[in-house]
């Protein structure tokens, strides 16, 4: 039974039930944005009085809703979007920019292909003879951009 505490007391399993909690009401509100803005506004331009969740079309004596489907791709389409702009982008920007000056601590072993510390004289999987690794030219660094944007005349 201690087991089954910790488990349902770790952090990260919270985390997740707060997102799902979270993640459902955004989905009511967005399903009721596209319900009751969006799609009236469709239903506007194209001069329908039909409200936008009734369309149909009747084959073979069945009736098809499509109204609902496209209220459905709809909310799809803005949530995926929501979540890519204001999750997705933000955290690939902030990982490029936090590994964007990361020196390099393993190469390959030319023997093998295996990773091994930069410093290493000998292959810990291959146990072969390892050259150095050249020290890196420095480049120099580039001139600054004035806030204008115009670069400075040399």
């Amino acid at each position: 039974m201690s087991g089954f505490r910790k488990f349902l007391m770790r952090g990260n399993l919270i985390d997740l039930a707060v997102a799902v909690v979270v993640g459902v009401a955004f989905n009511a509100v967005v399903q009721a944005l596209v319900k009751d803005i969006i799609t009236p506004l469709i239903g506007a331009i194209t001069g329908s009085k039909v409200p936008f969740a009734g369309y149909t079309f009747h084959f073979n004596g069945q009736k098809f809703l499509y109204g609902d489907v496209i209220n459905a791709a709809l909310s799809f389409v803005v949530i995926a979007a929501v979540v890519y702009y204001l999750l997705v982008a933000p955290s690939e920007k902030l990982t490029t920019l936090a590994t964007r000056n990361k020196i390099a601590t393993e190469r390959p072993c030319p023997e093998c292909l295996s990773e091994i510390p930069i410093g290493a004289k000998r292959c810990m999987y291959c146990t072969s003879e390892v050259p150095p690794v050249p020290e890196p030219v420095a480049a120099p660094p580039k001139p600054r951009r004035a806030r204008h944007g115009f670069q400075p005349q040399e």
